[in-house]
């Protein structure tokens, strides 16, 4: 998109262009209200044969364009599904690279699906223990603004605490079939 800036004319990507009309939103994104400036267009995709709805949502240094079919939704809805379309994605990251869902050598049908079902067995109990831990696991790499805690951090402490002496503190001899 050509545009003229300062008597010159400038290739601007199309959000560029449409930033001073951008709007303010109160958005439910990440567990917080925050405020998100956003701009939606109606677009005709010749590829999907349809029209797509766009919402570009600015950033401080940058935009981030996403996409709806569903004409329906509002822009907030939009931009909160894609939200929780993240936290789905991370969830999918521990499985294959925490709990280890990508290194199954298994090639049986039953036996793939058997191994995901322990995997996410396993991601269930971590997080489960996780809801009753009275201290934040501190990360092995801090990040600036972060206070709360990574799924490694919160695997790492389960295992130092069932190798160590306080195994009987997490498995409880309660409820023991006798």
């Amino acid at each position: 998109m050509l545009a003229k800036i300062k008597g010159r004319w400038a290739c601007l990507p199309l959000a560029a262009l449409y930033q001073e009309q951008a709007k303010k939103y109160e958005i439910n994104l990440y567990g917080r209200i925050r405020k998100v400036t956003a701009f939606v267009q109606v677009i005709m995709l010749k590829t999907l044969k349809c029209s797509v709805r766009v919402v570009w949502v600015y950033r401080k240094t940058r935009w981030v364009a996403l996409f709806s079919t569903d004409q329906s939704l509002s822009v907030a809805e939009i931009i909160e599904y894609y939200g929780a379309r993240w936290k789905i994605e991370s969830g999918f990251k521990e499985l294959n690279q925490d709990i280890g869902s990508l290194e199954s050598q298994c090639r049986a049908p039953h036996a793939v699906v058997n191994h995901l079902n322990f995997c996410m067995m396993a991601a269930t109990i971590i997080w489960i223990y996780a809801m009753q831990l009275e201290n934040v696991p501190k990360r092995r790499h801090a990040v600036k603004g972060r206070n709360h805690f990574a799924f490694s951090g919160v695997r790492r402490e389960m295992t130092e605490t069932l190798l160590g002496n306080n195994f009987s503190g997490i498995c409880t001899s309660e409820g023991k079939a006798g």
